[in-house]
C-alpha cells in the first residue's frame, strides 16, 4: 500500500481520468497550491478543519493536509450555524478550508488532545447519541483498510461509484481504494443521480438502506443497479422486505458490518451469497479479527447472542477530544452471533436493547416487522421507563396512511411473541436520521416522552 511521505509522487503516476469528470495535471497543481497555503500559516503542525462541498476541493486540501502530516479534521460543510460553531469550539483550528476558501484562524486555544497529533486524521463520529467528537484514524489504519478489502474481494483495482459525502468514513473510503489501487472514482450527487449515470461494468457502489430503496423505486435506476458488480450496503440496519426486493431484481448486494472506528467495514457479505438467500453482514475481512463473547469476556461458541469484540489493523487511536492511545481490542456497543459457517449476524444494540418484565428485546427485529406490513414509511422502536414492567416497547412511526393504533396491532399478531408487541404508538412526520440513515434515538425519546405523558395524563 501507499505511503504517506509517497501520496504526491503516487497521485503524479495515476492516469489522467482515474477521478471521472477532471484531469490529473489539474488535480495536481491544485495540491500543490494546497500545500502552499498549509505552509504560509508558519506553524509546525497547524490543526485543518476541512470542510469543502466541492469534491476536488475536498480531495486537494485532503491529499494535501495527510501528504505534509498535519492532523486534518473532516467536517460537515452543510452544517448549521449552531453545529459549525460546536466543531469550532472543539478543534479551535488553525486552517478553515470551506466553500473553496482558506480561511486563517489567529484565536486558537490549548489543544483538547493530550498527546502530539501530527499525522492523524479526524473523521466525524456521533454514534446513535448525536454528540460530536472525532475517532482518531492514521494514513496506516485507512491503508490497512483498504488492504483488507482489495485482498477480500479479490481485486487488483477498485473502481468505485461514490453517492456518499466524502468528508464521512464512507465516501473517504471510496476515495482511498481507487486512490490506492489506481481504479477509477466517479463521484455523483444522489439526489440528480438519474441524469449522471455512469457505465456500472465492473464498478462498486455503496448505498445506505434509504437509498437502495429509493433506486429500487425507479425501475431504470433498478436497471442500473444490477448492472454494479458489487453494491456495497451498510450505514443502517436494512429491512427484510427491502433486501427481498433487492433479491429479486438481482442486485449484486454485499451486507457489511463496520463503523467510523473500524475505517469502515470489517464483516462483509459476498453478492453471490446473497443473491442465494444469505442475509447476514457476511465473514471477517483479512485485517480483521472479531470475537462474541458474554458479559465476562469468555469467547461464546457459534449461535451465540453476546457482545462483539473487535481487533483490527485498520482500528482507530482514540477519541477527540480525549487521549491518543493504540487500542487491541475494541468493544463495540453490538449484539450478534457467528453461525457453524462462520458468517456474522448482527442483531441489535446493547444500548438499544430493552428489558421489559425481564425480558429482552431488540428493536431491530421489532422494527423489521414493523415496517414488512406496509402500514408505515418509518419507525423507530425505543424502551420507555415504567415503573412495573421497567420499561415498556414503545413505536415511534410514520405512519403510510390514516391507520389506527388498533390496525397496527392486529397486522402484528402471529409475527412478534407478545411481549415484543408495542403498547404505545406514537405518529410522527418524520423522523431524526442522519444522510447515512442512522436514527437518533434519544431525540427520538425526546418526541415520545412528552407525547406520552400528556396522553397518559389525560
Amino acid at each position: 500500500m501507499i505511503k504517506q511521505e509517497n501520496i504526491i509522487e503516487h497521485l503524479g503516476g495515476l492516469p489522467a481520468d482515474w477521478l471521472s469528470g477532471y484531469d490529473n495535471r489539474q488535480l495536481l497543481l491544485q495540491v500543490d497550491k494546497c500545500i502552499a497555503d498549509l505552509k504560509s500559516i508558519g506553524e509546525k503542525s497547524p490543526k485543518v478543519i476541512l470542510a469543502e462541498n466541492d469534491p476536488v476541493g475536498f480531495i486537494s486540501v485532503f491529499f494535501a493536509a495527510v501528504s505534509c502530516g498535519y492532523p486534518v479534521f473532516l467536517a460537515n460543510p452543510n452544517s448549521a450555524e449552531k453545529e459549525w460553531q460546536e466543531v469550532l469550539d472543539l478543534v479551535q483550528p488553525d486552517l478553515i478550508f470551506k466553500e473553496n476558501l482558506t480561511h486563517i484562524n489567529k484565536n486558537t486555544a490549548k489543544d483538547s488532545l493530550k498527546l502530539p497529533i501530527e499525522n492523524f486524521i479526524m473523521i466525524p463520529t456521533g454514534g446513535s447519541s448525536g454528540k460530536l467528537r472525532f475517532a482518531i484514524h492514521t494514513w496506516e489504519t485507512l491503508m490497512a483498510s483498504v488492504q483488507g478489502f482489495s485482498t477480500y474481494f479479490a481485486v487488483e483495482f477498485v473502481n468505485s461509484c461514490c453517492v456518499l459525502p466524502v468528508y464521512h468514513v464512507s465516501g473517504l473510503m471510496q476515495l482511498l481504494r481507487c486512490f490506492a489501487t489506481g481504479g477509477k472514482l466517479a463521484i455523483l450527487p444522489f439526489k440528480d443521480l438519474e441524469n449522471n449515470l455512469i457505465n456500472p461494468e465492473n464498478y462498486f457502489i455503496s448505498l445506505v438502506p434509504t437509498q437502495l430503496h429509493r433506486l429500487l423505486q425507479t425501475p431504470n435506476l433498478a436497471t442500473w443497479l444490477s448492472k454494479f458488480s458489487t453494491v456495497l450496503l451498510g450505514g443502517a440496519p436494512a429491512w427484510s422486505e427491502l433486501l427481498e426486493i433487492a433479491k429479486k431484481q438481482q442486485i449484486r448486494l454485499a451486507l457489511t458490518y463496520g463503523m467510523t472506528e473500524t475505517a469502515s467495514q470489517i464483516v462483509t457479505l459476498k453478492p453471490d451469497d446473497f443473491l442465494a438467500g444469505n442475509t447476514s453482514c457476511g465473514k471477517v475481512l483479512p485485517h480483521a479479527t472479531v470475537k462474541i463473547v458474554n458479559d465476562s469476556g469468555e469467547t461464546l461458541p457459534p449461535n451465540q447472542i453476546g457482545n462483539i469484540i473487535i481487533t483490527a489493523d485498520s482500528l482507530l487511536s482514540g477519541y477527540y477530544p480525549g487521549e491518543a492511545e493504540a487500542k487491541q481490542n475494541f468493544k463495540s456497543d453490538d449484539l450478534g452471533y457467528f453461525d457453524d459457517e462462520g458468517y456474522l449476524y448482527v442483531v441489535g444494540r446493547s444500548s438499544d436493547k430493552i428489558i421489559s418484565g425481564g425480558e429482552n428485546v431488540f428493536p431491530a427485529e421489532i422494527e423489521a416487522a414493523i415496517l414488512a406490513t406496509h402500514c408505515v414509511k418509518d419507525v423507530c422502536v425505543v424502551g420507555i421507563p415504567d415503573k412495573d414492567w421497567g420499561e415498556v416497547v414503545t413505536a415511534v412511526y410514520v405512519p403510510e396512511s390514516d391507520i389506527s393504533q388498533e390496525e397496527l396491532q392486529t397486522a402484528l399478531v402471529g409475527k412478534l411473541s407478545k411481549y415484543k408487541l408495542p403498547k404505545y404508538w406514537v405518529p410522527v412526520e418524520v423522523l431524526p436520521r442522519n444522510l447515512q440513515g442512522k436514527i437518533n434515538r434519544q431525540e427520538v425519546l425526546k418526541i415520545a416522552l412528552p407525547v406520552l405523558q400528556n396522553s397518559i395524563s389525560n
